[in-house]
């Protein structure tokens, strides 16, 4: 590796090494990796029945191919934000993509069923990274204004993955064995590890932490106890299940406490202190349970209960699954342009009404007319999951985003558990419930069904509650546009500018209307590396920070040029950069100077706003100063930045509500 990138690696805040391929293209890598990831989950497990035939295994062993990939999966979660900023973004993504293959080679080639599983395990240790890393990636690379529609994309991608992997699977059973499942995927996780060497750079800001070993052991003795305990509470020992899940919580508590005591935590866990993020992890987790809930269960009522054929049963759902691919992007623009205010309850209010319908009356209603009532179950969970992705995350600081990420992917491991197990329990445990008092077997399942539908619509109605607190307490995000670079502090990135709705007043209006996407440095970079961040980033400046992240000092491209200023005569402008290049000593000073620390250039006195000063004194400094920007601090740390064309809209907005 050159010294040059080494240099960029060593950059704070989301900082790219290597920005040669659009947004756009990457964001296709990205997707496709949770596309792959999602579409594992299920994929196999449409062969268990031929796999039992095959490899002379009863159903309680066949599960574990289930059990143990979504254990090994969730393990992989936790560790995937040491990994994201330990290694470079290719080599971690290639390395991830290639166990993929090789466990899907491995299963293809199993003699008998324990090779089998191990093949499956290895597949578990990459999909359980894949999806973090696939969301950083599109954090990393994704435009402020436009972050709503990437994780919308993303959004549809995981909600393609389980669905159609069914209806593939289906059809290669109707015409091969099992293994070539096993080869398909092969092909397809190859195709993915080609197109991440190809077109990925490394993205990823690195800060090489430290790995606590018995924080991996707490985090995995933790998950596995807890989903374990789901998966397994009503299809074997119920005491033995009730045991797992309380170790395991108790178990997931020490490690939380871990966490607060390390300085390199395994998962720095502040994001959930803040609520608007916590409350949007819940919520995302609400509607993959629903959605993992009734992508399982309606299937199996039509292939157990009506006699459907596997394949034609997946069909009938195939085209709320093309329904949900087209809402998801756009309700990712949606959200980029109105917020998550309408998005996220109406989603669980189709979610409330149509599960409990389609249990209802999948028994009765022809395979049209379910089809059509299925639909608004599953576009509905497309107009939460990326918006409530894209508002929970974008509630974080930069350097806080793979940490938020690993949350987020533990929280849809947890989900998809209790979704594909709790359910599909209920809905087991009331059919036989029926039977038993002699109820028909077709009335039996029907009330199975019922039952599960109507638990799905409750917590649809619980996410619903939810996001009612989300519409009141989130801002509109309107799109910003670029502002001159000049000034103190000309340089935060271009973000997006949250306004108040209706009239507030100035004591209050400072929180509401600061950019809280700054990009920072810390004080132990290189001129080199500010230099690479104003040029990714199109900005002239960034403030300095410490290890406790409190502002130290602002360093700005005016700065590095006075320097040059004061060693070279020549240099009189930025133009000096291209009519002096073949100056040999302005060539060394310029090398001299790129490896200076940029605590010997930048600014010490650094003017600041407190977070709780009205917008007159916040005017008052920025006008004496002669200042278009200034930091935010509350207490001792930096929470945004504020300029002046943020209160000159304020103002504006205000009128305009005022005199409508």
């Amino acid at each position: 590796m050159t010294s040059e990138a080494t240099n960029a690696q060593q950059t704070h805040g989301t900082v790219s090494t290597e920005r040669a391929r659009k947004p756009s293209t990457i964001l296709v890598v990205a997707a496709f990796a949770a596309f792959l990831a999602t579409f594992n989950e299920t994929f196999l497990n449409v062969g268990f029945a031929p796999i039992m035939e095959s490899l002379s295994v009863d159903v309680s062993t066949v599960q574990w191919l289930a059990t143990a990939y979504m254990l090994g999966a969730a393990v992989m979660v936790p560790v995937s934000a040491f990994a994201y900023r330990s290694f470079p973004t290719r080599q971690l993504f290639c390395a991830t993509t290639a166990l993929l293959v090789i466990g899907s080679v491995i299963g293809a080639l199993a003699p008998n069923f324990t090779v089998l599983l191990a093949g499956r395990i290895v597949q578990a240790l990459g999909t359980g990274m894949l999806i973090p890393i696939g969301m950083n990636i599109t954090l990393e690379v994704a435009p402020r204004e436009k972050l709503g529609t990437y994780m919308g994309i993303m959004g549809a991608m995981t909600t393609l993955g389980p669905s159609s992997s069914v209806i593939l699977a289906g059809v290669i059973l109707a015409f091969f064995s099992w293994s070539m499942l096993l080869w398909v995927f092969a092909g397809l996780s190859l195709l993915c590890f080609l197109a991440g060497a190809i077109i990925l750079r490394d993205i990823a800001h690195l800060t090489h932490p430290k790995l606590d070993a018995p924080s991996v052991a707490l985090i995995a003795i933790a998950l596995i106890g807890i989903l374990y305990g789901i998966s397994t509470i009503f299809g074997g020992n119920v005491v033995f299940a009730v045991a797992s899940i309380v170790v395991g919580a108790a178990v997931l508590v020490v490690f939380v406490v871990r966490q607060g005591k390390l300085a390199e935590p395994l998962i720095d866990l502040r994001p959930l202190k803040i609520p608007p993020f916590a409350v949007g992890v819940v919520v995302n987790m609400l509607s993959l349970i629903t959605i993992f809930a009734m992508n399982i269960i309606v299937p199996t009522f039509m292939q157990s209960a009506l006699g459907t054929p596997p394949l034609v049963a997946s069909l009938i759902l195939f085209p709320a699954i093309l329904c949900s691919c087209v809402i998801s992007p756009l309700a990712g623009r949606i959200y980029d342009k109105q917020g998550p205010g309408v998005l996220l309850p109406l989603g669980f209010l189709c979610i409330a009404v149509f599960s409990v319908l389609t249990a209802a009356f999948i028994a009765t209603a022809n395979p049209v007319l379910l089809a059509i009532i299925y639909v608004p179950v599953i576009c509905g969970s497309a107009l939460i999951i990326g918006p409530v992705q894209s508002y929970a995350l974008s509630k974080l600081s930069p350097e806080m985003n793979p940490h938020g990420v690993t949350v987020m992917s533990t929280g849809f491991q947890i989900a998809g558990c209790i979704g594909s197990s709790v359910f599909v329990g209920i809905y087991a445990a009331v059919g036989a419930s029926q039977a038993a008092s002699g109820a028909s077997a077709i009335d039996a399942m029907s009330a199975g069904m019922l039952a599960s539908g109507v638990l799905i619509g409750v917590v649809a109605l619980v996410g619903f509650a939810l996001t009612l607190w989300i519409r009141s307490n989130a801002k509109k995000p309107v799109s910003v546009a670029p502002q001159a670079q000049e000034g103190a502090w000309a340089g935060e990135a271009q973000g997006t500018a949250a306004i108040t709705a209706g009239v507030a007043t100035a004591a209050n209006a400072l929180a509401q209307i600061m950019k809280t996407d700054v990009y920072t440095l810390p004080e132990d970079s290189t001129v080199l590396d500010a230099m690479k961040l104003f040029m990714e980033r199109g900005i002239s400046g960034v403030p300095v920070i410490d290890d406790q992240l409190q502002v130290v000092g602002f360093i700005s491209d005016g700065d590095v040029m006075a320097c040059l200023a004061d060693q070279v005569p020549a240099f009189k402008s930025a133009w000096s950069f291209i009519v002096e290049r073949e100056n040999e000593d302005f060539d060394r000073t310029l090398k001299e100077t790129m490896n200076m620390n940029i605590s010997e250039l930048s600014r010490k006195k650094v003017i600041s706003v407190n977070v709780d000063d009205d917008l007159g004194e916040v005017t008052r400094v920025l006008s004496e100063n002669h200042l278009k920007k200034a930091p935010v601090l509350d207490g001792d740390k930096m929470v945004g930045i504020i300029n002046r064309s943020n209160i000159t809209k304020y103002a504006i907005d205000q009128f305009l509500a005022q005199n409508r």
